[in-house]
Formats: C-alpha cells, sequence, structure tokens
C-alpha cells in the first residue's frame, strides 16, 4: 500500500491530474487511486487546486532544508481567512525552497478581480514582497554562498528577536539574486520597517504586501502576504495595509508558538 500511496504521490509531482490521469500516471485502479488520494489529502500530502484536481500539499511544498512547523501550517488556515475577511484581498503563506517560494498556505477573495495563487504554486524570488521578505530576514540568504554569509557562525541560529525586530547576526547587506526587479536598498528597507510592498513586480496589475512569520526561536520561516489588483490596493499598498498584514503575521507567528491549553 506504501508503494501505491508514492505513485499518487509522484503522479501529482509532474503537473495537477484529474482523478482519470491517477489512473492513467499510476496503473492503479479508479477506486484505489481515490482512496489513496483522499487518504493524502486528509494528510496534507496532496492538495486540490481550484478546477478540483490533485497536486502536491502543504506538507510536501513546505519541506526543504528549513521545514515549515506543522502548528504554523495549522494556525495559518484561520488567520489568512480572517485577513482576507478584514481587507478583502486574497491571502497567502510562502516558504523559499531554494531559487523559488512555494505557496503552502492561501484564502482567496470570493468574486472580483483577484490574485489566484493555489497550494502548491512556485514563484521565482526574484520579484514580489513575498521573495522580498523571505530574501530580507533569511539567515543566509544563498545557502553555500560565502560571500553573502551572515556575520554569525554559518549554520547558527540568529538571536532570537522581540517581536516585530528584524533578528541579529544578519548581514548587513542582503544582495537580491540576478535579474531581481528589486535592489539591496529595498531589502534593506524592509528589514527597517518590518514588511514589503511590490506593485507589478510579479505580474503587471498586481500589487502585494508581505510581513515576516517566525518560528519559536525568532527565525523566519515564511512570509505572509496580501494580494490583488493595483487599482484597489494603489500603488502604495503597504501605506494602506503594512500594519495589518505585519500584525496578522505577528498573530501567526504568536499562535504557532503558544503551548496548547491544559
Amino acid at each position: 500500500m506504501l508503494d501505491k500511496a508514492a505513485l499518487v504521490l509522484t503522479a501529482v509531482e509532474t503537473s495537477p491530474a484529474s482523478l482519470g490521469d491517477l489512473v492513467a500516471r499510476t496503473g492503479l485502479t479508479r477506486a484505489t487511486a481515490h482512496r489513496l488520494a483522499a487518504a493524502l489529502e486528509v494528510h496534507r500530502l496532496v492538495g486540490r487546486d481550484p478546477s478540483g484536481r490533485f497536486v502536491p500539499g502543504p506538507r510536501l511544498a513546505a519541506g526543504g532544508a528549513a521545514p515549515l512547523p506543522w502548528a504554523l501550517l495549522a494556525a495559518a488556515t484561520p488567520v489568512l481567512a480572517h485577513l482576507r475577511d478584514a481587507t478583502g484581498e486574497s491571502t497567502q503563506l510562502y516558504v523559499r525552497r531554494g531559487d523559488v517560494r512555494v505557496c503552502v498556505a492561501a484564502a482567496e477573495r470570493a468574486s472580483g478581480l483577484r490574485d489566484t495563487v493555489p497550494v502548491g504554486t512556485m514563484l521565482p524570488m526574484t520579484a514580489g514582497s513575498g521573495a522580498q521578505v523571505l530574501l530580507a530576514f533569511g539567515a543566509d540568504p544563498f545557502p553555500g554562498r560565502d560571500a553573502t554569509a551572515p556575520a554569525t557562525t554559518r549554520g547558527a541560529a540568529p538571536t532570537a528577536p522581540t517581536r516585530g525586530t528584524a533578528p541579529t547576526g544578519l548581514a548587513k547587506a542582503v544582495e537580491p539574486p540576478a535579474g531581481a526587479a528589486f535592489g539591496a536598498s529595498t531589502l534593506a528597507q524592509v528589514r527597517r520597517r518590518g514588511w514589503a510592498e511590490s506593485v507589478g513586480e510579479r505580474e503587471a496589475g498586481l500589487a502585494s504586501v508581505s510581513a515576516p512569520v517566525r518560528d519559536a526561536t525568532g527565525r523566519v520561516v515564511a512570509a505572509l502576504s496580501l494580494s490583488g489588483p493595483v487599482e484597489r490596493l494603489t500603488r502604495s499598498p503597504g501605506r494602506r495595509h503594512g500594519a495589518t498584514v505585519a500584525a496578522a503575521a505577528e498573530r501567526l507567528s504568536r499562535q504557532a508558538t503558544e503551548p496548547p491549553n491544559g
């Protein structure tokens, strides 16, 4: 049975898959493919895109050198929904995996113009406020490259900060990747004010605001984002939503690290 479940996971890694696609890609019967996909979905190893097709779930998307705590992932759903309802815009949670950032949770605006980012979507680290946050607050922006190593000993966790401040021990200047739509001065500004904004970086007519989400040690493990059309968010989206997004990111950080009651 484990081998069959692995077939399903391999099938959805390639591209979104309908039930018929799963059957064709795995060679399993329709009933078996559906039963396994549904079970994997319960455990968040498989998810669904807006069309109902099976895709890699958030627990797979969040994997990497710095895994996302599952408590944080569980707490993200209500926080994202609350932020969406409070602002009327789509919200997302991103983690970094090498040269890309991956959406591991989302709450979409119900109607009208909106930015749709399904769970599992991979976006470049060269554009968007989410990329800015993950780079600006990353303890090691480019793993393996000594030129951008943090001031602390390589591999050591940064000192846990006071909530709302950047962790100590970060490199004083973080250089963005080649071809980035933003520069080092932008990343420095993001660190100073605690949130990032972008207008038309990832897609023309789209704006976004993001803030860092921290684990119990104070390390930034994710970026909480709000996104929508420029005509609603304006060309200064941070002025309108920066404080709100930062507060939501702080709330998610706190909820994910608080011990359970009892």
